[in-house]
């Protein structure tokens, strides 16, 4: 039978009869959950919030029955608080923390504390992203403009039963308009601060009585929000974080009979900004060096440091271009056969692909860049995935059953090129390392060419390293996850998925300049008698008594001279090598959950997960002192850069609770996730390392209340609060977690981009003016406790607590035919860091707190932005 509206939202069921899997599909299947398409409609009588549809479980469902923790915004929440993309979401979703590095191609998501620090395409991300059902399988990759939106769920917590891997800390679902049969037109003209001009324009037209088309497309630019001051050049451009973009997309909706839904959509985004340069947050000694050999202005004075000037420093070019294109085809059958089941079948591919130019020294001092070239900057990333599943809904259970394949290559060119202040800067800087006195002396820009035997100036001069990856990934999984109706008031449900991961890795690594300084050290047993000479005697030649040192401080001397000379990008020992590496992964993760319902308006549940992050590859030259990635600082180039896969077991107990006819709801959830094997990256100065961290643990309370009052019609509020304690395990092997390694801080400690504390909030008030207009105003906001932006837990990376406000009030016409809003994001203008991190070759210290040898930088949180946008539909 089928069941009524408010059976759904309070189930009246039998026991179930033990019975095989065949029989039960062949009983008759309950009628899926409809939802009309959000669109621009004209206003009607808002519907109580406990009608709430979310996807959750792959199929519809109420949300107050869904026993998992989610946050549900609708297109008018997302609307309303100026959300275009998954960056813009972080303000409505507490315990969410979304971050930009080295360019907006580097993008992160973390929830509950728990992500993956970007810059290396060789990680995959902790919080999965899928947009209309299709998995986004890089950081990044799934962020940029999403169209007309329907919604977007964030789910809490390991989904890998459902969405699979990469998801052991939540997922973001969007779920966008889809086409329907009622002919519709709407665009919008938005002019802001910065030169900000927006357009963007929608069409729904239908064909016939069984197919609707929707078009979408966007054009956005805006001027750069941070000064950069380029001195010398070759860079003229003097802004940094500007805006240009275009977005088409693309939807076309066939039901040629009541019992099948087509859906094919396509999509195409281009980009070309110039991002990102970061500020310095403290300037360390390093910095008078920089200064002189940048002509007086090149780098934040020592202890002039003010990020909050937003002026960056770069002379070479941050130009990034993103291109994102993908085709998709969803299909949906209601199967008489087999009792009404529904099958669907999405079919993706997918192609990513980026180049971005960087200062890596964030000075204008010509050290150490990257061109924005293909054949020098380049990632691209191909995907294709094919998911199918079954799924039927009956008195007695709820099951779905399915399967995933994906198969994704990736290429990345990575170089580095060292300007004409390299070699004098390392030079001045080894010098003053040994003692400060010895940076004054008249020969001490001329020390590394005294000791590689090499004419100054052709030491480190050129492009340094050029290397090329190719990894190729296939993923392949079945799962299924089936609720038991034990009773009217108890459900049980189990979900399992079993993945299959293999990748396989060819790197080739060259330096087209042939590392010169590196290689005059070597002979065909290592460094050469004859280069110990040439240190010694370059040492001496500036009043170092080399000869009259004990052994072992002449061997740390030469140690340090030789290290700093083969650097990553100039390491000789790194030319000509090839390597190739290969992992396989075979996983299950799955779920257990009760849930009860006391009555109809309350719920309560108890969950276990168990998720998975799959092991990859260090997309990056990495170097130790005994060619193991574990090992500590060295010149030994290290062949297996691989990591373990990540897995987290996490409890959860919640309750969702419904009040007031329906109008308000409030739920909470306590929950306790421990990571194992953690995957940490982090950038130590010269480049990136990752580390498997044994213990990771998130634990805390996560509360949301979205509510309606019937007695002040046109108002909402939805608001969140999420406490997470989220940290380090005390007891992390190997030489970098013990003084004076770099992640020193890091065992027992707080995670780092995990607040404590996070809370949201959205308050909407639409109220009528006259007889044909209305007003609206929306307020949403985000308050952050204090938290560490640097994976190393630096104090000087340290962000206090602060709270980003955005804000909207329009006026227009009640049946929605035109609009005009006001708006400001972030109107406080709220100061924070995204990242910090160590200033690369300028944390020429040890790591303790305060050392002034240390420079750091930041890439900085956008400022206040404001202007106007008219809507318009037809």
């Amino acid at each position: 039978m089928y069941r009524t509206h408010s059976q759904i939202l309070s189930p009246q069921r039998r026991p179930l009869t033990v019975a095989v899997l065949a029989g039960l599909m062949g009983m008759s299947c309950l009628p899926a959950l409809a939802q009309d398409a959000a669109k621009p409609a004209e206003k009607s009588e808002p519907k109580t919030l406990d009608t709430m549809v979310v996807t959750a479980q792959k199929r519809e469902e109420i949300m107050q029955n869904v026993p998992i923790a989610v946050t549900a915004l609708t297109q008018q929440t997302l609307q309303d608080t100026g959300v275009r993309d998954i960056k813009d979401l972080q303000v409505l979703v507490p315990g969410l923390t979304v971050t930009s590095t080295q360019s907006e191609a580097i993008t992160t998501a973390r929830l509950r504390g728990i992500g993956t620090v970007g810059d290396n395409i060789g990680l995959e991300s902790s919080v999965g992203v899928v947009i209309d059902g299709v998995y986004r399988p890089r950081n990044s990759v799934g962020f940029g403009d999403l169209g007309e939106l329907e919604r977007i769920e964030v789910l809490k917590g390991p989904q890998g039963t459902l969405f699979g891997k990469n998801t052991s800390a939540g997922v973001i679902n969007v779920v966008t308009r889809k086409p329907d049969h009622e002919f519709s037109a709407n665009g919008e003209v938005t002019f802001g601060n910065y030169g900000a001009l927006g357009l963007a324009g929608g069409l729904n037209v239908p064909l016939g009585d069984y197919a609707a088309l929707g078009v979408y497309a966007a054009h956005r630019n805006r001027d750069g929000w941070m000064k950069v001051v380029t001195a010398p050049g070759p860079r003229s451009n003097n802004r940094d974080y500007d805006q240009d973009f275009d977005t088409f997309r693309a939807k076309l909706l066939l039901a040629p009979t009541d019992k099948v839904e087509i859906v094919l959509s396509a999509d195409s985004t281009r980009r070309n900004e110039n991002c990102c340069t970061a500020v310095q947050l403290v300037s360390g000694s390093s910095s008078v060096l920089i200064n002189k050999l940048g002509g007086g202005n090149a780098i934040a004075p020592t202890g002039q440091a003010d990020p909050w000037a937003r002026v960056a420093y770069s002379n070479r070019d941050t130009t990034q271009k993103i291109n994102d294109r993908g085709v998709q085809a969803e299909v949906n059958i209601d199967l008489d056969r087999w009792g009404g089941a529904r099958l669907t079948s999405i079919t993706a591919g997918r192609d990513w692909d980026a180049v971005n130019g960087r200062d890596f020294d964030f000075s204008t001092a010509d050290l150490i860049y990257m061109n924005p070239q293909q054949d020098e900057s380049y990632a691209r990333v191909k995907f294709f995935s094919q998911e199918v599943h079954l799924s039927c809904s009956t008195d007695k259970l709820d099951w779905l059953v399915g399967g995933f394949y994906s198969n994704e290559t990736i290429h990345r060119t990575e170089s580095y090129r060292m300007g004409a202040a390299y070699e004098p800067y390392l030079s001045i800087g080894l010098l003053s390392m040994i003692n400060p006195a010895l940076a004054g002396l008249p020969n001490a820009a001329t020390f590394m060419a005294d000791a590689t035997g090499r004419p100054y100036g052709t030491v480190f001069a050129g492009l340094g390293a050029l290397d090329h990856y190719k990894q190729d990934a296939k993923s392949t999984a079945l799962f299924s996850n089936n609720t038991w109706h034990a009773s009217e008031a108890l459900d049980i449900t189990l979900g399992l998925r079993y993945t299959r991961e293999t990748k396989d890795l060819q790197s080739a690594f060259s330096n087209p300049n042939g590392s010169l300084g590196c290689a005059s050290y070597f002979g065909p047993t290592g460094i050469s008698p004859a280069a110990i000479g040439r240190i010694a005697a370059a040492l001496t030649a500036r009043g170092v008594p080399f000869a009259s040192l004990p052994a072992a401080n002449q061997q740390a001397l030469i140690s340090n001279v030789v290290g700093y000379s083969c650097l990553p990008w100039a390491n000789v020992l790194h030319n000509g090598r090839n390597t190739h590496q290969s992992r396989s992964e075979n996983e299950w993760s799955g779920t257990v959950k009760a849930a009860y319902r006391w009555n109809p308006h309350a719920m309560t549940y108890l969950s276990y997960a168990r998720g998975y992050k799959a092991g990859g590859f260090n997309f990056d030259r990495v170097q130790s002192f005994d060619g193991l990635s574990s090992g500590g600082q060295g010149i030994t180039p290290v062949n297996d850069t691989s990591f373990p896969g990540e897995f987290v077991d996490s409890w959860e107990l919640g309750t969702k609770t419904t009040w007031a006819g329906g109008n308000l709801l409030l739920n909470a959830a306590l929950f306790h996730q421990r990571y194992t094997n953690f995957q940490l990256n982090s950038f130590l100065g010269t480049s990136f390392v990752v580390r498997s961290i044994p213990e990771v643990v998130s634990q805390g309370l996560d509360a949301e209340l979205l509510w309606q009052p019937k007695a002040v019609p046109g108002l909402m509020l939805q608001t969140g609060l999420m406490y997470a304690d989220t940290k380090y395990g005390k007891h992390i092997p190997g030489s970098d977690f013990v003084f004076p390694g770099a992640l020193y801080k890091l065992p027992g400690a707080r995670m780092s981009f995990a607040p404590q504390f996070s809370g949201s909030a959205s308050l909407t008030y639409e109220w009528d003016i006259g007889s044909n207009l209305e007003g609206r105003f929306n307020i949403g906001g985000k308050y952050m406790s204090s938290y560490n932006t640097g994976s190393d837990l630096d104090a000087e990376k340290q962000q206090g607590a602060y709270t980003v406000a955005n804000v909207r009030v329009g006026i227009g016409a009640r049946d929605r035919k035109w609009q005009l809003e006001l708006w400001g994001t972030n109107v406080f203008n709220a100061k924070y860091v995204q990242v910090g991190f160590d200033g690369p070759l300028q944390a020429l210290g040890t790591p303790e707190p305060g050392n002034p040898k240390n420079t750091y930088d930041a890439f900085l949180g956008a400022p206040a932005m404001y202007g106007a946008t008219l809507r318009f539909r037809f």
